[in-house]
């Protein structure tokens, strides 16, 4: 009877061993490298002013959306098409725009990924503001390409990169 309950032992132990195994490999997910290839190529853009590159990590018709901090206690929200944005990213300025994000968080859905990414955006080397960004991606023919953008707005940062 002993070597019989040794041997159910050893096979249910077997059993937990597997499922476990398998269970964390379930889990653990491989993301396409596209998606955040295209995050950073827009941030490279933006570094070097490059306007094409940044015009082309969005979709055609993508929006950009932010919720800065207002004093009053009140959301402001500001809703806009990327035109602006990108024509303000190629226009010269004195200094380069660095917006660098830490620890992005990626979730997929199929052809559908978003991004969630706290972030500290400088002017040269002088801090300027901080938040998060929420970036939801589209997978085209052409590979990812941002649909919308939205940040938070703020002076004081609660993260550490």
């Amino acid at each position: 009877m002993k070597k019989h309950a040794r041997m159910n032992r050893f096979r249910f132990a077997l059993l937990v061993s597997s499922f476990l195994f398998c269970a964390s490999s379930a889990f653990s997910q491989q993301y396409d490298p596209g998606i955040m290839g295209t995050v950073n190529a827009l941030f490279d853009g933006m570094r070097s002013g490059d306007s094409t590159k940044v015009r082309n990590a969005f979709a055609l018709g993508a929006t950009m959306m932010s919720v800065p901090e207002n004093p009053k206690d009140s959301i402001a929200v500001k809703k806009n098409l990327i035109n602006g944005f990108v024509k303000a990213v190629g226009t010269p300025h004195p200094e380069k725009w660095d917006e660098q994000i830490f620890h992005p968080k990626i979730s997929v859905d199929g052809p559908m990924a978003i991004v969630w990414a706290p972030y500290k955006f400088f002017l040269g080397d002088k801090f300027s503001h901080c938040g998060v960004n929420v970036f939801t991606l589209i997978k085209l023919s052409s590979g990812w390409k941002i649909t919308s953008v939205t940040d938070t707005r703020r002076k004081e940062c609660s993260f550490d990169n």
